[in-house]
């Protein structure tokens, strides 16, 4: 067994933490913006309190189950592999790679297996798409186990403090990306990095654009895996849930799909494994819509290939009416 010392363990800052002050300052010039008719910018009382409140739900969950995430992560990196210096730049280029590639994984699978779709979904729960969206947070990520995915870095030999600050860093990256106010980047821009067209794209319900756009800094992932889609001009994204909750109940919005599989699971427990562990919509007559099912009419309706992508896209786009 190896130690550490504390730094290496205990992290010096928290990216989101700081980050804080710009999240509270960019959601009020948004909100600003879009009530002078300088951007498009959709906010809705009911909804933007929601958010906030999930947030802060999330904050305080996650509190509550800090320990086990921790403590796993610090006996694995005490019996590692390597000693990476957090003091290395090449550490860091590593750690961001890997950390994002890790995102991408948990994010795909939180989105295709019911299970952890159901400690995701309030984060695609508004009708509304703005910077208040990114604060719907998820309460249960930490019962669901998803951190587990993070636990192999520590085992390489990242520092758990190096672990925790790139997670926040890319945490605070995704917050500006929840907004309309911004068309389109750069194309060289939109080649790489992940970007509110792109994060458009993932939170919408229009069945073409379930399921794509897992990135969390990088679109390249998505790229690569098979799992990209952008944003078309002929299909404008319409936000929420494949059936949306239509209502701001904060409760129903956590636990609505941890409710709903422990029905199916007393209704029919001989379908145990397909009820958590199938892609959401799943059932065993096939009488509920997949998001494959899904995407298939909507391609058996208007053809094998999906409405072309903008050629030329300008490098910002005005706010879309």
């Amino acid at each position: 067994m190896k130690s550490a010392p504390d730094h290496l363990i205990h992290a010096a800052f928290d990216p989101v933490t700081l980050a804080i002050p710009f999240f509270v300052l960019a959601v009020i010039l948004e909100v600003l913006l879009g009530r002078f008719g300088k951007a498009k910018s959709n906010y809705e009382t009911r909804d933007t309190l929601t958010s906030l409140t999930l947030g802060l739900g999330s904050t305080f969950s996650g509190l509550l189950t800090f320990g086990v995430p921790f403590a796993a992560s610090l006996w694995l990196y005490q019996h590692r592999l390597f000693d990476i210096p957090m003091t290395a730049i090449w550490a860091w280029v590593a750690i961001f790679f890997l950390e994002d590639a890790t995102y991408y994984w948990f994010h795909r699978i939180a989105h295709e297996r019911r299970f952890w779709w159901a400690s995701h979904v309030n984060h695609h729960s508004s009708q509304h798409y703005n910077l208040s969206t990114a604060l719907r947070q998820t309460w249960t990520g930490g019962v669901a186990g998803t951190w587990a995915l993070w636990l192999p870095l520590a085992f390489v030999g990242f520092p758990p403090a190096m672990i925790a600050i790139q997670k926040g860093i890319s945490l605070v990256y995704q917050f500006w990306i929840h907004t309309e106010t911004i068309g389109r980047m750069p194309r060289w821009f939109e080649a790489v990095f992940n970007t509110p067209s792109h994060h458009r794209v993932h939170h919408a319900r229009n069945p073409v654009y379930l399921d794509r756009n897992y990135a969390g800094i990088l679109i390249i992932w998505d790229k690569l895996f098979g799992t990209f889609q952008p944003e078309l001009d002929a299909e404008r994204p319409r936000y929420g849930l494949v059936r949306n909750l239509g209502d701001f109940n904060i409760l129903r919005a956590v636990f609505h799909e941890w409710i709903g599989i422990g029905r199916d699971l007393v209704r029919q427990p001989r379908h145990a494994l397909g009820w958590l562990f199938g892609p959401p919509g799943w059932s065993p007559d096939g009488s509920r819509e997949t998001s494959a099912q899904l995407k298939a009419e909507w391609a058996g309706r208007h053809g094998p290939t999906a409405p072309p992508a903008p050629s030329a896209a300008p490098a910002v786009e005005p706010a879309r009416p």
